[in-house]
């Protein structure tokens, strides 16, 4: 069985170890508005191919876990009705099924180290929420970057996750956790959080040397890169922990949980900031996806 497909350029790319940044496709499925969506998704591998590498979108579609979407297939992820959003543990279910799934960071990761990709950038990851003594939702995300040899590029967890808990966690969990240029770990969003850095690195060269010293002691497990979205498309901290509290308050009274929590908070926090969210989250994963592309470059130039 050959569940996984590479396209051509993709291929082709890792066999002449050229730089390669794999990007998920949860964010184009579940993330955003069509055609915003969309738009985004093309924008950012415009993006990866002009700092030097080659973006590889990941989806599963009619049980084909493909690595690297053509426009058509981007198109197809983008506008479907009925996209599963898949982590590791729905992968075999929507493989042996025939299903089409967007992957998230954790099934992303999975399937990027399975094709020999080794840099993936994305919005934010998910980790620890905040009502996690009653629902124990802890993100699959966080176990993935524990196990899975695959550096992650973002802009920090997501705002509306308990971050304090989360940076814990990822402790906990032995991964190396470094913030791009910034002594304060930033909350998606927003550029502070409050907490600080655990590691601070203002090199891609430096960040890609960390990655492969890794390796080469065998710790296998990710690394995370927190790259702080800039300062003219954040949204202040403490005008956007109000809005987050809102809405998390609205999605207890309204009963919503499980996966369906991520995307309704989203929803709400787009709504609260009457757009704002939405084009900041636009602005950090395009600048993820080109600080991702440095990194690989400078990946590349160890072997």
């Amino acid at each position: 069985m050959n569940a996984i497909q590479v396209s051509a350029a993709v291929r082709a790319a890792l066999d002449r170890r050229t730089p390669v940044v794999a990007l998920e496709s949860t964010i184009l499925a579940h993330g955003m508005p069509y055609p915003r969506n969309l738009e985004t998704a093309l924008a950012v591998e415009s993006d990866v191919r002009a700092a030097g590498a080659i973006p590889a979108t990941i989806a599963v579609l009619d049980g084909q876990i493909c690595v690297g979407l053509d426009p058509a297939q981007l198109e197809r992820v983008a506008t479907a009705d009925h996209m599963l959003k898949l982590s590791r543990a729905d992968l075999a279910y929507a493989v042996a099924s025939g299903r089409d799934g967007a992957t998230t960071v954790a099934a992303t990761m999975f399937c990027a180290h399975r094709a020999g990709i080794a840099v993936f950038a994305t919005g934010g990851i998910g980790g620890v929420h905040r009502a996690v003594a009653d629902t124990m939702d802890i993100s699959a995300d966080l176990t993935e970057l524990a196990r899975t040899p695959v550096l992650v590029v973002c802009a920090g967890a997501k705002a509306i996750l308990d971050i304090p808990k989360t940076l814990e966690v990822l402790e906990t969990l032995g991964v190396c956790t470094i913030v791009y240029r910034s002594d304060e770990f930033p909350a998606f969003w927003s550029r502070q959080s409050g907490l600080p850095a655990p590691l601070r690195c203002d090199d891609p060269a430096r960040v890609a040397a960390i990655f492969r010293c890794a390796r080469e002691l065998e710790i296998e497990n990710g690394m995370l890169v927190a790259n702080p979205i800039d300062t003219e498309s954040e949204i202040p901290h403490n005008e956007l922990t109000t809005i987050i509290e809102r809405a998390v308050a609205e999605a207890h009274d309204e009963h919503i949980g499980g996966k369906g929590v991520t995307p309704w908070l989203l929803g709400r926090v787009f709504a609260l900031t009457q757009g704002r969210s939405l084009e900041a989250n636009i602005a950090l994963v395009r600048a993820n996806a080109r600080l991702a592309a440095q990194i690989a470059k400078e990946l590349v130039s160890f072997c």
